[in-house]
């Protein structure tokens, strides 16, 4: 099957407005793409940040009209706030097994694979998680989740309590059970993130050691492990929140930190948590230590 996409660049203000109004001309899918390679970190919790200068796609199917669709969009919009108006005629991919030519098997400790479905590694003295991309951040692939997992898989988990905080795919809690964890509560605040949490779960065989909640839901306990891999600006917000769910001589893994604002989360934390050295992969590091 083919499509229409139309692509124009605008402000960070417009490109909501013109995402909505794209929507209501009957796309089938409006996504935002970076238009100067600028980094966003650190949106707030609940907000979504976008770039200054932002490339809207939208895709119509064929029975659209590509002309009026534009005629329209200049009609409702000044011409100087649009830029670099496109559109093509594209082909439908399997956008899924296209991203499985670059997810490979990937090995943490020599004691964890994360692998994708049909590459499964069965080596002794190891264990297999099997993970597909999907709905919700997480395979791996990442240095932030990397991190965590290399952590993970360098530790005994047996018999132990783990809280996997802001939890994404699931990777963490799943990773966790696979190597002897007791049992696993995963918490998210966006519901697609516990359905992929479930799903990997289940795919894992391990839906029964793990809960999954949205914030609302969770009753805050205390846990033999804490792995919140999030960002700077959330970890710092919710320390003593987070440090709260950490047993007495429990360990905390704090994640999704750039190395600019590690001193900053570890002051956050220092009153309750020991911290070890951090750990550093790319331009993101990890803070792991023990409740005092």
């Amino acid at each position: 099957m083919a499509w229409h996409q139309i692509t124009v660049i605008t402000n960070e203000d417009i490109a909501p407005r013109l995402a909505d109004f794209f929507d209501n001309l009957g796309a089938v899918s409006v996504t935002y793409m970076d238009a100067e390679d600028e980094p966003v970190y650190e949106p707030a919790i609940g907000e979504t940040k976008i770039w200054s200068n932002t490339e809207v796609i939208a895709l119509y199917e064929l029975d659209a009209e590509p002309e009026l669709i534009k005629t329209l969009v200049y009609a409702q919009f000044k011409a100087e706030q649009l830029r670099n108006w496109k559109y093509e005629e594209v082909a439908d991919q399997e956008w899924e097994r296209a991203w499985m030519e670059f997810y490979k098997p990937m090995k943490f400790a020599d004691k964890l694979w994360v692998c994708p479905t049909d590459q499964e590694q069965y080596e002794s003295g190891t264990v297999c998680l099997t993970l597909d991309p999907g709905l919700a951040f997480g395979t791996g692939t990442h240095p932030t989740t990397a991190l965590c997992l290399e952590w993970l898989a360098s530790h005994d988990l047996t018999g132990k309590t783990v809280i996997d905080y802001g939890c994404g795919s699931g990777i963490l809690a799943v990773a966790a059970i696979l190597l002897d964890a007791k049992e696993a509560h995963a918490v998210d605040i966006d519901p697609q993130a516990i359905t992929a949490t479930q799903s990997n779960a289940l795919k894992n065989k391990v839906q029964d050691k793990i809960a999954c909640y949205l914030p609302e839901q969770f009753t805050p306990f205390q846990a033999d492990i804490v792995l919140a891999n999030i960002l700077a600006k959330p970890l710092i917000d919710m320390a003593e929140q987070i440090c709260n769910l950490v047993a007495p001589t429990g360990q905390l893994v704090l994640s999704g930190i750039l190395h600019e604002q590690a001193e900053a989360v570890m002051n956050a934390y220092q009153q309750h948590i020991a911290f070890n050295a951090p750990v550093q992969q790319e331009d993101w590091i990890r803070l792991d230590g023990i409740k005092r």
